[in-house]
């Protein structure tokens, strides 16, 4: 199995298989190594102010997690020699936030969001990711920079 076939792979595994990404909406389009982008669309259920009718900033915050940890489990992978599905799982689960920062710059509004992340760095133990959040009009509703244990 080549390196794009495992990556959807882990796509639908984490798209399919993790009850809080399923209750958020948040699907894995793409990622590899460089960057990553999750979409969602809008529900009610995601309301963080009733009266405005804009995300909870815990659902900003986590689809912006999302976004970086992907694209860290991709340069997990990338570094490793043996592709085998155990070597794999067995190094993904290193993987964990150590740091999420998130700055919110206007009201989560819009139909559907956009989450992409691109690495900034990727080391034996820690990568760093930057991530953006917009509509689908592609307003800036938020940014973040995530810290990832890798190894």
């Amino acid at each position: 199995m080549n390196q794009t076939q495992i990556f959807k792979q882990i796509a639908s595994f984490w798209n399919n298989d993790m009850p809080f990404n399923q209750l958020l909406g948040l699907q894995i389009k793409h990622f590899d190594t460089l960057q990553s982008e999750v979409r969602f669309l809008w529900q009610d259920k995601l309301i963080g102010n009733p009266i405005q009718k804009i995300l909870h900033g815990g659902v900003t915050a986590s689809v912006l997690d999302l976004a970086g940890g992907v694209v860290a489990a991709a340069n997990i992978i990338d570094q490793l020699d043996d592709l085998s599905p155990e070597n794999i799982q067995y190094n993904l689960r290193k993987l964990s936030t150590i740091d999420l920062r998130t700055d919110f710059l206007r009201p989560g509004k819009g139909q559907e969001f956009i989450a992409t992340a691109r690495i900034i760095r990727s080391g034996s133990k820690v990568a760093v990711a930057r991530m953006e959040l917009h509509n689908e009009q592609n307003d800036h509703i938020a940014f973040g920079t995530g810290t990832y244990m890798v190894g």
